[in-house]
C-alpha cells in the first residue's frame, strides 16, 4: 500500500528534478504531492539537541562551521525545537525551493559547492524512499538544510569574505541583518526565490552585472570561441588582411561588439570598416585606446579565456555585496581600476542621473595604492596648501635639498614649524633640512596653480589621509591607464565637482567658485550636508546599454580575493 503524500512510481531523484525543472511555480502543487495538507510538527527536540551538540561530518561539521553552531542552536530553541523544513515524513515546499536555490547559487555569482545542496537532496530522496524514516533522520536533514541556508543567506547578503580581512574599510552605513531570523521567515515564505532576491544588493547595476554573468557563463562554455590565429610580427591596421578576420567577426558579434553577419554575406578577409568599428568598441570596453589597430595588447584581451572574464564578474559581485544594500543619500563613487568618478544626483543609480569624470589614482606599489574605503565628504578648501607627507619629503625632497636648500624654493615649498595654515615659516637652511629629515619640522607647498593639489581640495576625513583634489598635471588624463598619484584621487573636472558638492548652497555659482580658486589665500567651505564617498574596486561593470566593461586588476585585489575565497572553501 502506497504511503499518503508520495508521488507514484517515479524515482525520487526524478521527482526532485521534475520539481526543480518546473521551478517555484509548481511548488504549491509539489507540496500537495509530497506531503499532507497540514504539517503536524513531529517531536524532534531530543534529536535536534543531539545533532546540534554532536554535529555530523557530512552535513553539520562544526569544525568547519564553528561560528554557526550557536545561531543554529538559538534558531531551533526559538522554534521550540520543531522542524522547519518537514513534518517528519515529507518536506515542505519551502524546503524544496531552498534546495533549488542552493543548486542555482552560481546564478548569483556564488559557488554551489559551498553549500551541501546536492548531498541534502540525496538525503531527502532517501528519506522519502524509505518506508519508515526515523525522526532523527528528518532532524538531520532539517538541521543540515538550516545550516546550508544560513550560510547561503549570509553569503547572498553580506558576501563570503569580510572586507576588513582584505584591508578595506567599508563599514560606514552598513546595517546588519539578522540572518537566523531571516532564515526562519524563509521557511514559511510563499516564494523563496523572491525572498532571496530581496537580500541581494538592490541597485540596478548589480542586477545588470548578474545578467551579464549568465551570458558570459554561456559564452565560456563555447569551445574555441576566441581561439584566434596568431598575429604577424607587426600590428594589423584597418584594411590589412588577417586570416582570422572571419573568426574575429564571429567573436565580436558574440560579445556584443558587432552585429552578426547577414546570411550569405561575404566572409571577412581583412580588417574592413565594420570590423574595425567593432574592434574599437571592444577596445573601449576593455580600457584600451580605441584606435581599431589589432596589436599585441588588444590580441591579449581578445584571447583571454572567457572563464576569467566570468570570474571578474563574480568577484565584482562579491565586492558589491559589501556595500549598503540601499543608498540613503546620493553618493560619490570612485572605481579605482576604471579611473572614473560617479557623482549621483539621487539614490537611484540611473546612468542619466550620474555625473561622470576621469580620475587619477595611486600608483600600483603597495605604499601608494589608493585604499578601498567609505567616508563622508564634509568640506572643501580653495587654494590649499599641500602638506607634504613625511615619507615623500624624505625620499623626494630632502636628498636634493641637503646639497642645495634653494631647491625647496624652486618647488614653491617652505619649511614650517607647527600645524595648520598659521604654522611659522622657517628659513631654507641645511640645518632645517635635517630637522625635516628627523620629522621635527615639516614641508608644505604654497597655494597656487602649480601646487600639487591644484586649486581645490575635497576633504573626507579618514584614517588614510586620502582625499580628492585637482591637479596641474592635466596631460595625464589623456592616458588610458591613470595610476600616477601617491594615493589621493585627482579629478579631471574640479570645478564641476565643486558645483556638485556645493549644490545645496546656491550662492556658490560657477563664477564664485572660479573666483575662490583664483583668490589670494586659502578658503575653507563647510558643506551643508555631508556626502558619502565610496572608493571602490571593481574590474567588471555592466551598463544600461547592455555592454560590460572590463578593467585590469592593477592592484591585484582580484587575485587576493580569489585566494581568500579559496582558503574559505578549503576550511569549509
Amino acid at each position: 500500500m502506497r504511503r499518503p503524500g508520495v508521488i507514484l512510481r517515479l524515482s525520487v531523484t526524478s521527482r526532485l528534478n521534475m520539481i526543480f525543472r518546473f521551478g517555484t511555480a509548481s511548488l504549491a502543487v509539489a507540496a500537495c504531492l509530497l506531503s499532507s495538507t497540514a504539517f503536524a510538527q513531529a517531536p524532534a527536540e531530543d534529536a535536534l539537541k543531539r545533532i546540534i551538540e554532536e554535529g555530523n561530518p557530512a552535513y553539520l561539521d562544526w569544525s568547519a562551521a564553528a561560528d554557526d553552531r550557536d545561531p543554529i542552536g538559538k534558531l531551533y530553541e526559538a522554534n521550540s525545537y520543531r522542524l522547519f523544513w518537514s513534518d517528519g515524513a515529507n518536506p515542505t515546499a519551502a524546503a524544496i525551493s531552498l534546495l533549488q536555490q542552493l543548486r542555482l547559487a552560481g546564478e548569483r555569482g556564488l559557488d554551489p559547492e559551498d553549500y551541501p545542496g546536492n548531498r541534502l537532496a540525496y538525503l531527502l530522496t532517501d528519506l522519502i524512499d524509505a518506508p519508515h524514516s526515523s525522526i532523527e533522520q528528518w532532524a538531520l536533514f532539517d538541521a543540515g538544510l538550516s545550516l546550508a541556508g544560513l550560510r547561503f543567506l549570509s553569503d547572498v547578503h553580506l558576501g563570503r569574505v569580510n572586507p576588513t580581512s582584505m584591508g578595506h574599510d567599508l563599514s560606514v552605513g552598513r546595517i546588519k541583518l539578522d540572518i537566523p531570523t531571516t532564515l526562519a521567515h524563509l521557511a514559511t515564505a510563499v516564494d523563496v526565490a523572491i525572498a532571496v532576491d530581496a537580500l541581494e544588493p538592490q541597485f540596478s547595476h548589480y542586477a545588470l552585472l548578474k545578467k551579464q554573468l549568465s551570458q558570459y557563463r554561456a559564452l565560456a562554455g563555447e569551445d574555441g570561441i576566441n581561439d584566434l590565429p596568431t598575429l604577424p610580427a607587426k600590428s594589423l591596421k584597418p584594411g590589412d588582411e588577417y586570416s582570422g578576420a572571419a573568426k574575429l567577426q564571429h567573436l565580436l558579434a558574440a560579445l556584443g561588439d558587432a552585429a552578426s553577419p547577414a546570411p550569405g554575406a561575404p566572409v571577412a578577409q581583412s580588417l574592413e570598416p565594420a570590423l574595425v568599428d567593432a574592434l574599437k568598441h571592444f577596445q573601449s570596453r576593455h580600457g584600451e585606446k580605441p584606435d581599431g589597430v589589432l596589436g599585441a595588447a588588444t590580441f591579449t584581451q581578445l584571447t583571454r579565456p572567457l572563464d576569467q572574464r566570468l570570474r571578474q564578474i563574480e568577484l565584482t559581485m562579491e565586492r558589491w555585496r559589501w556595500l549598503p544594500s540601499e543608498l540613503v543619500s546620493a553618493p560619490i563613487i570612485v572605481n579605482i581600476p576604471q579611473f572614473r568618478l560617479f557623482a549621483f544626483d539621487s539614490t537611484a543609480d540611473s546612468e542619466a542621473q550620474i555625473r561622470k569624470m576621469d580620475v587619477i589614482v595611486g600608483k600600483s606599489f603597495d605604499s601608494t595604492q589608493t585604499p578601498v574605503f567609505a567616508a563622508d565628504m564634509s568640506y572643501l578648501i580653495f587654494r590649499p596648501y599641500w602638506e607634504v607627507p613625511y615619507n615623500i619629503a624624505l625620499k623626494e625632497v630632502v636628498p636634493t635639498a641637503r646639497n642645495n636648500p634653494a631647491d625647496i624654493e624652486r618647488r614653491q615649498m617652505e619649511i614650517v614649524r607647527g600645524n595648520g595654515d598659521s604654522a611659522i615659516v622657517m628659513q631654507n637652511t641645511v640645518e632645517n633640512v635635517e630637522l625635516v629629515a628627523k620629522g621635527t619640522l615639516r614641508l608644505r607647498q604654497r597655494p597656487g596653480p602649480n601646487n600639487s593639489l591644484g586649486l581645490i581640495k575635497f576633504m573626507l576625513p579618514n584614517a588614510y589621509n586620502v582625499y580628492l583634489h585637482s591637479t596641474p598635471a592635466q596631460s595625464l588624463f589623456a592616458e588610458t591607464r591613470r595610476d600616477f598619484s601617491h594615493g589621493c584621487v585627482r579629478v579631471s573636472d574640479p570645478v564641476g565637482l565643486a558645483q556638485y558638492v556645493l549644490r545645496d548652497s546656491p550662492e556658490w555659482t560657477r563664477e564664485k567658485i572660479l573666483a575662490a580658486m583664483n583668490g589670494t589665500k586659502p578658503m575653507t567651505v563647510t558643506l551643508k550636508n555631508h556626502i558619502r564617498v565610496f572608493i571602490l574596486y571593481g574590474t567588471a561593470i555592466a551598463t544600461e546599454k547592455g555592454n560590460i566593461l572590463f578593467f585590469d586588476d592593477i592592484y591585484r585585489h582580484d587575485e587576493r580575493l580569489e585566494k581568500a575565497l579559496e582558503a574559505r572553501r578549503v576550511r569549509s
